[in-house]
């Protein structure tokens, strides 16, 4: 063999070590990147005296199941302090730290009784909200441990700990208008420490959650998705991630707490509806009601899990409303006296069922376009009450007056039993309408833990 020879048989092996070492660098980095991807899941329950909804999820040192009332649009995750809270891992943040600079709060507190979890000198301090009662109150910031189960999408797994989990100390007194059992709030909102995106980070995992609220305390569990576009499996075996419809999110430029320090948007999720059909047949509607008012945030359509039922300014309730009643002539429905909160109802022995609910007139919320619809069938339309005898079935929207600051507030009730998708990487919405038309529901998820499951 030629020098020249050896010296290309040498080259070539040299070229087949660096490949081969860097096919296995490269191996290494996308199985450690992946390993770090980790997606959690937590149930939902919905609470039949209040009709609002909350998450479980494991805190402190040692880990303890705690119920959060679930908010959409929140920004900070706040926790019942005033009672004993006992954690042998949670530390405060000063005024002064860089978290706190970040936190955006502006207010720092001192406190001369016993130092504790409420107590500290010189603290970071936050405005926790009640979104439902509009309660506020100031508390210090917190670190310590939260925890979720891994999922694979199809069961839960053991459980994935964040022990940097920031929040804010509430007090006991902005429980009140909650569900029961619940000792805070879990903030879901578009914020760089809500939850979402606390977990985005301690886990190295994609800016996206999805929910699926259940129909009812009897009927089961809901579910949320952290970290993790998809698969979401809901027996018998349907990948609900498939069936999505995506629509932009809408960001709006003035924050709609009682206390803002005008410094960031909203962190609730605001969409562009541009109009409603009852029937297929569009609802006349004043246009400049559905555009968000750059100038004070007015306007626009908003989707939160604080309100049971969806809110509409009293025109579009009025437009909306008389369109749906004309068009139920066409389905023989027959009106009755309306119980409170609603102003629409009907005989409910006379309406029949199908499998999305009783047999109504569709309500379809259009988007970016006529082809883009969110379509709300009889199930997320019409809510059965029976009092004094009387059973029937009312129209699930409320009249939310001449100057509401959102003028569609979508509730809780008109998106149960849909699968929601908060996509922030993207900036987009995905949304199913009713899952039921895939044969399943929200609370069909499988929290059995599967043991031959391959876990992250």
């Amino acid at each position: 063999m030629t020098s020249i020879q050896k010296s290309h048989k040498t080259m070539q092996n040299n070229s087949k070590i660096f490949l081969f070492s860097s096919l296995i660098f490269f191996s290494i980095f996308l199985s450690s990147h992946s390993q770090q991807i980790q997606p959690l899941i937590t149930p939902i329950t919905k609470d039949s005296s209040t009709n609002l909804y909350s998450i479980s999820a494991s805190l402190k040192t040692p880990l303890q199941p705690t119920n959060l009332h679930l908010d959409l649009g929140a920004s900070l995750t706040w926790i019942d302090c005033t009672r004993r809270y006992k954690s042998s891992s949670y530390r405060h943040v000063l005024y002064n730290a860089t978290l706190c600079l970040e936190l955006q709060t502006r207010i720092y507190g001192n406190c001369f009784k016993k130092p504790g979890p409420s107590c500290f000198n010189d603290s970071c301090e936050f405005f926790p909200e009640n979104s439902v009662t509009r309660q506020v109150a100031i508390g210090d910031i917190l670190i310590d441990s939260i925890a979720l189960p891994k999922t694979d999408g199809r069961n839960p797994g053991g459980l994935a700990v964040d022990s940097d989990f920031v929040f804010s100390c509430g007090k006991t007194r902005l429980l009140k208008g909650l569900a029961n059992g619940v000792t805070g709030l879990a903030a879901l909102g578009r914020f760089n420490f809500s939850l979402p995106a606390q977990l985005s980070r301690a886990f190295s995992s994609p800016l996206i959650f999805a929910l699926c609220l259940p129909r009812s305390t009897s009927s089961g569990n809901g579910v949320a998705f952290f970290n993790s576009a998809g698969p979401y499996y809901f027996l018998p075996g349907i990948d609900l991630s498939k069936s999505l419809i995506y629509t932009p999110l809408i960001l709006n430029p003035y924050e709609g707490t009682v206390i803002t320090n005008g410094l960031r948007p909203s962190d609730e999720y605001f969409i562009g509806v541009t109009a409603v059909k009852v029937n297929g047949k569009a609802v006349p509607l004043n246009q400049t009601l559905l555009i968000i008012n750059q100038e004070n945030g007015f306007g626009g359509t908003k989707i939160t899990t604080s309100t049971p039922y969806t809110i509409l300014h009293t025109s579009i309730y009025k437009a909306v409303t008389e369109a749906f009643v004309r068009e139920s002539a066409l389905f023989d429905l027959t009106q009755t006296t309306p119980l409170k909160p609603f102003n629409v109802c009907f005989a409910g022995d006379r309406i029949p069922s199908t499998r999305t609910g009783p047999a109504v007139p569709t309500i379809d919320l259009v988007l970016q376009k006529d082809e883009v619809f969110w379509r709300i069938f009889g199930s997320n339309s019409m809510v059965r009450l029976k009092r004094n005898g009387q059973d029937v079935l009312c129209l699930g929207f409320v009249d939310g007056g001449s100057d509401p600051r959102t003028s569609i507030v979508i509730g809780g009730y008109q998106i149960e039993d849909n699968l929601l998708q908060f996509d922030l990487g993207l900036n987009r919405l995905g949304f199913s309408s009713s899952v039921l038309l895939r044969g399943t529901t929200c609370s069909n998820f499988n929290f059995t833990t599967n043991k031959h499951a391959k876990f992250i």
